[in-house]
């Protein structure tokens, strides 16, 4: 079992529960919870962290008696308290309590202990009433390097959005094959890589589609972009991810906006579709189901993220 958290502006808050249910089939209602799904906090935008159960128990002495038990790490270690919990307002713990868990703990686990740069972190975390301790992971916020791109598009998606997508068209990679066929400078395709998703691009574009080659090279990923239209696309994909191109940026009809959706249907079984206005009629016209959705804001602007089957 796995306890994660996370967190969220208000302004991602809609985008931010679309992928937990995409990478968890949950939606929790607290920033902390306990899943079977093990997932890479560091994929996600909104996942701080992860602790991967060991030992569980009722209280903090179950758990140091169960720690006290645990074979002798060679390597160095520190424990450390999860400070999101679902305690009640007058139970929270206090900077001394949290303090004293962690020596309390820490002082029965058998090894060296370094509080400055430990080879591994222990975690502590509280969830319904009960207590657990694992190994911690916290997340690398990887996305916040590829927003020095080497070349950059004003309407490109930002990264922490672009890092969700992928993760709510392809939430299990292995043996996936992912396509985004208006992949634009390759905001989404830098993302879906940098996290092991085997995804292809395609750009009409030539501009477009050589700065998303150069921005894969510049991060060291390995990825394909092809030059060409979306409509001379011939293979299947399981996933699919397409940016729609806007009317006030890019010169393109309804029209073509629509033709777009309908190879996007063709060519791959889930589709997640980010649009800067509802186009659930295209979407339909389209053949597509709607199964989810989510939504970001950014001031008077909105960009709808809509998974489709």
């Amino acid at each position: 079992m796995y306890i994660y958290t996370y967190a969220a502006h208000e302004d991602e808050h809609s985008l931010c529960r679309l992928e937990l249910r995409s990478l968890f089939g949950i939606d929790p209602d607290r920033p902390i919870f306990i899943s079977p799904v093990q997932v890479d906090p560091s994929r996600s935008p909104f996942i701080k962290e992860r602790l991967e159960v060991l030992y569980e128990g009722d209280s903090i002495e179950d758990i140091a008696n169960q720690v006290a038990e645990m074979p002798a790490t060679q390597a160095s270690f520190k424990v450390l308290f999860v400070k999101t919990n679902d305690l009640p307002a007058d139970g929270k713990m206090t900077y001394e309590d949290q303090r004293e868990i962690e020596r309390q703990v820490g002082m029965r686990v058998k090894g060296r202990a370094d509080m400055r740069q430990p080879d591994t972190v222990f975690g502590i975390a509280t969830l319904g009433g009960r207590w657990y301790f694992g190994s911690h992971a916290k997340n690398r916020s990887v996305w916040l390097d590829h927003m020095e791109k080497p070349r950059q598009y004003s309407m490109a998606l930002p990264t922490r959005i672009a890092r969700a997508v992928a993760n709510i068209a392809v939430p299990r990679p292995d043996g996936i094959k992912a396509v985004d066929p208006c992949c634009g400078i390759g905001t989404v395709l830098v993302e879906a890589l940098s996290m092991g998703i085997d995804m292809v691009g395609r750009e009409i574009n030539p501009l477009l589609a050589g700065g998303a080659r150069e921005n894969i090279a510049h991060f060291g990923l390995q990825g394909e972009v092809v030059l060409g239209p979306i409509a001379e696309v011939y293979k299947s994909y399981d996933a699919a991810v397409v940016d729609l191109p806007y009317n006030h940026v890019s010169k393109i009809t309804a029209g073509e906006q629509q033709s777009i959706l309908r190879h996007a249907r063709r060519i791959a079984g889930r589709v997640v579709i980010v649009s800067i206005e509802p186009i659930d009629d295209m979407l339909t016209a389209a053949g597509f189901s709607i199964r989810d959705r989510g939504f970001v804001k950014k001031g008077a602007f909105c960009r709808y993220v809509i998974l489709c089957e």
